[in-house]
Parts: structure tokens; sequence; C-alpha cells
């Protein structure tokens, strides 16, 4: 019986081709929409919000803590002002600290960020669990008093630059050629990929930056231009932010309350994981909107497996009743309309694999060349097996009203010589 049911969905998949072909793109664009839609959401929010930032906290200007983190931990955004280089001497020296690391911000190099740091950056930060930023074969960490710089893999790929080449950093945050300082600086190494924000900057150090032609330092309120081989006084100095690595999370309790609740000079942006959720439950709508707009097209493709079949039962009337006289149960009719249905979603979803490839393809492309976030294809999601399960029932349901029809054909008339 099984053997026979089958048989017949195939033979009524060859007889109508082309209304197949295109009732299974139509649950294959259905269905890699769904997967896409979910696998990217969970991703981006992993990644933004328990991704491999390393830092616990970042200390800057007073101001949003979102703007903040964006811009340190994500590179995006502008700086919402700098700080007195002592509250870095200070914050590092606290006992609930393990690690401090300076940044100064405020320029470019066609477009990505440059910013200035310290070499502990590069030796003592683990971006993730005994995982640091590595310098590639052929390159070293740039001296804190030379004019070298550290490059991100994803800028050495996109920009050409390589160990030994030179290039003049703009000012500002767009790329703009007339822009370029007269500071020229030496690539020193090529960072190996992290698959993090980082990859996305140039580092260079901080002293660097500070006397980089037409900056100026506002330390003590005022503004202070550096002098060529005359050390610069701490009360001058800035940086725009200082990212921490504290020992436990009372740490970050502590120093939430004295410096946001209790000071009035700068923001502890921290736990940053909860900054970024924050952001996310801000936008949650976006998700659900694209979650309704990939429910549709599922409603859509059940439709057109529906009217797909359906369109065919005047033609198949005869043979259903053939069948039905040659001893074939009105349940064998049922069950062959629900299985073709169910094929056909079934193949369906095969496409829409290749569906969800291409749009996380193409969507991890767009979201590493804009944050230096990295999402993964192949990185296992519920969606990617609850989407398939649930396509397929969807798809025998949408079969039932033709299979109802079948169910219901009349083996007298329609036997009846058709001339």
């Amino acid at each position: 019986m099984v053997r026979g049911i089958m048989r017949l969905v195939l033979r009524s998949l060859r007889q109508h081709v082309l209304s197949t072909v295109v009732t299974l793109l139509s649950v294959g664009l259905a269905s890699g929409l769904v997967m896409a839609v979910f696998s990217i959401k969970e991703q981006t929010y992993q990644a933004f919000t328990g991704g491999p930032v390393g830092f616990d906290a970042v200390l800057g200007a007073r101001g949003s803590q979102l703007q903040l983190v964006l811009n340190t931990v994500f590179h995006l955004e502008t700086s919402p002002g700098n700080i007195p280089f002592s509250m870095y001497n200070a914050i590092a020296a606290d006992p609930g600290v393990e690690l401090a690391i300076p940044y100064a911000v405020g320029d470019n190099y066609e477009g990505y960020r440059v910013v200035g740091t310290s070499p502990e950056l590069f030796t003592k930060f683990e971006y993730s669990a005994g995982r640091k930023l590595t310098i590639a074969a052929g390159g070293r960490i740039f001296d804190p008093e030379e004019k070298g710089a550290v490059v991100g893999s994803f800028v050495a790929q996109k920009t050409g630059l390589k160990v030994g080449d030179h290039f003049e950093p703009r000012h500002g945050l767009t790329d703009d050629p007339e822009k370029a300082h007269d500071d020229e600086y030496t690539v020193t190494g090529i960072l190996e990929p992290s698959n993090s924000p980082s990859d996305r900057v140039v580092w260079i150090p901080l002293e660097g930056l500070y006397r980089m032609s037409g900056h100026v330092l506002r330390g003590t309120g005022r503004n202070y231009r550096p002098v060529a081989d005359s050390a610069i006084a701490l009360e001058h100095k800035e940086v725009s932010a200082v990212m921490l690595k504290l020992k436990d999370p009372t740490a970050g309790i502590y120093l939430d309350q004295a410096i946001n609740r209790t000071g009035k000079v700068a923001t502890l942006a921290w736990p940053i994981g909860r900054v970024m959720a924050d952001l996310f439950g801000k936008i949650g709508w976006m998700n659900n909107v694209l979650a309704m707009i990939a429910y549709l097209v599922v409603v859509v493709a059940a439709g057109s497996i529906l009217a797909s079949i359906y369109n065919t039962m005047n033609e198949r009337r005869r043979e259903f009743a053939i069948l039905r006289s040659l001893g074939a149960r009105r349940s064998t009719v049922f069950s062959a309309i629900v299985l073709e249905a169910a094929t056909i979603t079934a193949l369906g979803v095969v496409v829409g694999f290749l569906v969800y490839g291409v749009i996380i393809g193409t969507a991890a492309v767009i979201v590493r060349a804009q944050t230096g976030v990295v999402l993964d294809a192949f990185r296992f999601d519920w969606a990617l097996v609850f989407t398939p399960i649930g396509m397929i029932v969807i798809g025998a349901l949408a079969g039932l009203v033709p299979a109802f029809k079948a169910y219901r054909t009349d083996v007298a008339s329609n036997l009846t010589p058709l001339s």
C-alpha cells in the first residue's frame, strides 16, 4: 500500500513539474527566510552581549553608557569625550581592577578607526579565556616611543597594508584624504584574525596619538600642544576611555556606586553585556517585524501548496475514480494527496537550506564589515531543526483541503465516457 501511494505521488510530481517547482521554490524561500531571521537574531544577540569582548567594564566621560560601549568595544559611534589621565592611573591602581588599558580615539585610516593604546593590549589582555591578540609571523608589537602601528587583520585585508608599509592617519572618523596628518606611521605587525571588533582597528602608541600634528590636549581644561623632544606633563594628558578587567563582580558593584551614583565626572559602563542587552531590548520590535514578515511568507507558501494541488483536482478526478474502481480505498487517495503536499514541502525545505546559506552568508559579510562581529553559517541553532519540521507539518495541513476533495470523488460520475 505504501509503495503504491509513493508511486502515485511521484507520478503526480512528474506530471505537474512546473507547478511543483514554483511551489517548492516558494517553500524554500519561506523556510530559508525563517531560519535566517532567527539564526541571525540569536547570533547577533550573543555576539554583542556575550561575544569575545574580554573586558568587563569601560570608564569614560560622563554620558551615555551605550555610546561609551559602542565607541570603545565595537568601534562604532563617536566618543562621548575625554577624561584626565589621572583617572586612568587611579582606576588602574584600584584593588578591584585586574587590568586597565587606556584608549584614545579620534582618527582613522581609510575609514577604519585609529586607536591609541598601550602594549598591554597585546601582552596581557585576553579577548576570550586563554586567547590573546596575536601578531602574525614577521611582525611585532609597536614600541611606545616610536611611530609604529599594529593593524587589525580585516583592515590589512581591505587596505592592503603589510609589515613595513607607511601610512598617514586622517583626522576624524570619516575617511577624507584632505585631513591627513603630517605624521607617517610604519606598520610593525598585523594581527592574526580574532573574529572580534579588534580586527577592524589600527592600533598605535598612546604617546603617538598625543603628539600627532593638529592634536590638542585639554587635561587641565586649557589647550596644550605637545612640543617635540619635550615630555608631556601628566596633567595635560587625557584618554577617551579605560577598558577594565575586574577581579570579581563585587568590584563592579562598588565602582558603579562610586562613579555612576556618587560621582559626577565620569561614567562606568558595567557590565558590558547588560548595556548591550538593553539596546537589544529597545530595538526588539525590529526583530518582531522581521519575524512577522517571515511568518507571512510561510503562510503564502502554504497557500501556494494548497493552490498547486487543488488546481489539479479537476483533471485528476477521473484518475482517482479509476483507482477507486480498481480497489483503492478512499483513505489511500486521501493519504496520497497529503503525502504529495508533504513531499513538495520537504523538497522545498532542502532548497530552504540553500536560501538560508545565501542569506546568512551575505549578512555575515555585511555585519563583519560594519562591526567586526562574525556570524557562523554552520553554527547550530534550534531554528534549523524546528523550521523544517514545522514547514512539513504546515505543508501536510495545506494538503488536507484538496485531499478531502479527492476523498469525496464520486466513482460512477467520473467514470462516464468523456465523449
